[in-house]
């Protein structure tokens, strides 16, 4: 009767099957960005990592709304997303643009793929840590969704990657970068999504969507230009002086504490004015 509690109380081995059923769908749609590449299919593998991105933003959800959490499920989150952000995005530039640029393309696309790689190892260090507003550096998914836009708008115009193969690994090159920098990202994890709105926001909402289905690859590459030049602005404004250690070095140096909500201190002021709340932003 004791042996049969025990083990009715012991933990049931096995691994929870939607969450991972989505990441696996994830996985899928950047391996094939990297075989559609290489059979010349660009438009197809640019269109794979955006759907890539889609399942990576919903086995988290669904893993939290279902109760299905778990640590193996983070770990394979984190290698599925090493090969659809990472691997994918730098194969897919490479055999759009870089290959043919000798030593400086495959360089181009390696930088990449470690900076992503460092990028998700330190996002799994400092889980828990960090500020949950703001992304440090620029999030694996938007660097890869960069890169793909540009393939993806630049096969839509028929223009020969290879032409602009500099442009190309320069890119390439910025984005990996990004990824492992200090700069400041805005998670938009703060949005209440069950919060109430105006009738005039879901118009918008319907409206924007009209315009990236009318123009996919332009609208998308401009969002994601857009957001990842974002940081380094989001960064110069919040700080009073810019140092090294906002744009790149230990994450325990890009706190930010020193610059933003250090408190000014107050000099003699009238009573009326000094209980004005203050503006640390």
């Amino acid at each position: 009767m004791t042996e049969s509690k025990m083990n009715d109380t012991s933990p049931k081995k096995g691994i929870f099957l939607l969450p991972n059923l989505l990441t696996t769908g994830g996985l899928f749609s950047g391996f094939y960005a990297i075989v559609t590449s290489m059979n010349g299919h660009f438009e197809a593998a640019a269109v794979a990592i955006f759907v890539a991105m889609i399942f990576d933003g919903l086995d988290g959800r669904v893993a939290r709304l279902t109760n299905t959490q778990s640590e193996f499920g983070a770990q394979y989150d984190s290698m599925a997303d090493m090969i659809s952000f990472g691997v994918a995005p730098a194969l897919v530039a490479y055999n759009w643009g870089l290959s043919g640029l000798g030593k400086f393309g495959w360089l181009a696309a390696f930088v990449f793929v470690a900076c992503a790689a460092l990028r998700l190892a330190r996002f799994n260090a400092n889980l828990g840590v960090t500020d949950g507003r703001f992304f440090q550096g620029l999030a694996s998914p938007a660097a890869a969704a960069l890169v793909a836009g540009m393939v993806w708008t630049g096969s839509n115009y028929q223009i020969d990657g290879h032409s602009f193969g500099y442009i190309v690994g320069i890119v390439t090159i910025l984005a990996g970068l990004l990824m492992v920098s200090n700069f400041r990202y805005n998670s938009f994890k703060d949005v209440n999504w069950r919060d109430r709105v105006s009738f005039l926001t879901i118009l918008l909402v319907v409206l924007i969507f009209v315009v990236i289905a009318a123009r996919p690859a332009e609208m998308l590459f401009g969002i994601f230009l857009i957001y990842a030049c974002s940081g380094p602005i989001t960064t110069i404004r919040s700080v009073r002086k810019l140092k090294l250690e906002h744009v790149v070095g230990d994450s325990d140096d890009a706190d930010f504490a020193d610059d933003i909500d250090k408190p000014v201190q107050k000099t003699a002021k009238p009573e009326a004015e000094s209980e004005q709340p203050k503006d640390n932003t």
